[in-house]
Parts: structure tokens; sequence; C-alpha cells
């Protein structure tokens, strides 16, 4: 695909990875929706790096887990950019949920957030892809693929998005390709602390935590990679392998 001048819309852009993988469509010549919902300034400070890098910006805001944002965001973006051409999933929520204390609550938030959103979105996207003969992708997280016990909401939802991904590639083929990105630990959680980085970089096979251009390098790789679809990239430097 040929990005210079095409519309992407990346949910949770206002910060993290979401905000690398904004930025970096932008760096190649991209018009970029950036997606927040409570980050206000961080979209902000994303539109303006996009357009430092040479893209074109627009910023949108949506609460996700609302039944009725993804049309209306979907919506908002097609009016303002005049097409959709790549849709990428990466709003999601990551809440440390103890077994045995796990609320409907909060299992319904997240949810809604990770796993539901996204099959809305792509929904709402949907005829504009075709059109475009576009292309969706999906953050996932390694934890679609191990068990963590202390955030197994997040977990199984991050699984139903790889699910998702292999889904929707069958449904909208060929007019549309749909690939995932299941990240190891490109940024650590904002209450983890330096041992605790240090443990995951001792017990990760290439011996070092990733980056967000790791995730954004591979995102690239999917937009350009014509005959890839349904396929969810685990980038996490090994962790998967581990005996």
């Amino acid at each position: 695909m040929e990005l210079r001048g095409r519309t992407a819309l990346v949910t949770g852009a206002g910060h993290r990875v979401g905000r690398a993988i904004a930025v970096a469509l932008g760096a190649q010549g991209m018009r970029v929706a950036v997606h927040y919902n409570a980050t206000a300034d961080g979209a902000r400070e994303t539109a303006r790096q996009i357009r430092g890098a040479g893209g074109e910006a627009e910023i949108v805001s949506a609460d996700l887990t609302h039944v009725d944002a993804a049309e209306q965001l979907v919506g908002s973006v097609v009016q303002t950019f005049g097409g959709l051409d790549v849709l990428v999933n990466s709003a999601a929520v990551m809440v440390r949920t103890p077994f045995g204390e796990i609320t409907a609550e909060q299992w319904d938030s997240i949810m809604a957030l990770n796993l539901r959103a996204p099959f809305f979105l792509a929904q709402a996207a949907a005829p504009h892809l075709r059109a475009a003969h576009g292309v969706i992708v999906n953050i996932a997280d390694l934890a679609a693929f191990e068990t963590w016990p202390g955030y197994l909401p997040h977990g199984i939802s991050k699984g139903g998005m790889v699910t998702m991904t292999r889904s929707l590639a069958r449904v909208l083929a060929p007019e549309v390709r749909v690939a995932g990105i299941a990240p190891g630990t490109v940024l650590l959680p904002e209450n983890w602390n330096e041992d605790e980085a240090e443990h995951l970089r001792q017990t990760t096979p290439l011996e070092r935590m990733g980056s967000p251009e790791d995730v954004t390098k591979t995102v690239l790789f999917i937009l350009d990679s014509d005959y890839l679809t349904g396929e969810t990239i685990i980038v996490d430097g090994g962790r998967h392998v581990r005996r």
C-alpha cells in the first residue's frame, strides 16, 4: 500500500504505543485521525509530532466503551478526511484484576474497550475500507498467548482480539486485509519499578525490553505486505518461546 496521502484512524493515539503508531504513519505522509478519550493534551501533542514529521493530523474524541461511539467516530473521520484507508485498533486498558476479586463491572469495562470497540469500529469502517482496499491492524498483547494470573480479563480480551483478527480477515477478504500485533514489553506499565523491569530483561531471550518503535516497524511491515492477512505477529523478544 502506498501510504502517502491516505487516511488512518488510530485509536488510543494520545499516548504510549498509540502515539508512536500515529506519528510513524504521519511520517509516511499519511493523514491521521488521532483518537483519544481522556488524554486531550496528549492527543494534541501527538498531532503536533505528526505535523512535524510531515503528515496531517486531526484529533477526534470518543469514549469507546459507549455502544454507539464506534459508528460515530468512523463517521466523523470519514466526514473530515473524505474516506478511510487504515484502521489501527490500539485503544485498550490493562488493569490488575486478581482472580477472586474481579467484579462484573470490571469485566464489562475491560471487554467493552479491549474487544467490543475494535469489532464495532471494524464493522463501521468496513464499507469505507472495502472501497479503499484498506487494512485493519489490531494491537493485541502477549497476554493473548500466555496466562497472567493478575490480569485474566485483559488476557481473555486480547485472546479474543486474535480470534477476531482471523475472523475479520475471512469476512472482509479480498478487499480488506486484517492483521494483528501482539507486543511484549515495549513500555512498562506506569506503576512498575526498575526491579520489575530488570526481571523482564533477564527472562527475555533477547535479554532486553522492546520499544514502541518495534511495534511501529511491524505496523509498517503489515501495511506493505499485500499478501498478509489473518495473522497476529508476536513482537516480544522471544518471551513466548521460553521453556
